[in-house]
């Protein structure tokens, strides 16, 4: 769940940076907002021994292709 939620964060952000019209800025960066508080309400935590989980989330974040 939290998975597609980061995803879609990652989409409305290329959204954001693609739209010119500043009216259609601001719904994205809304809807962004409430994932992010989906994920912040969630408190998710992740544990730091697991390395390949932090891995895929930290390329996920940074937008590495592979």
């Amino acid at each position: 769940t939290v998975g597609g939620i980061v995803l879609r964060i990652k989409n409305l952000q290329n959204k954001i940076d693609n739209e010119e019209d500043p009216v259609k800025q601001n719904k994205l960066i809304s809807q962004q907002n409430t994932l992010l508080s989906y994920i912040g309400g969630l408190g998710i935590g992740v544990g730091s021994t697991d390395r390949v989980l932090l891995n895929k989330l930290k390329g996920s974040m940074l937008g590495t292709k592979k």
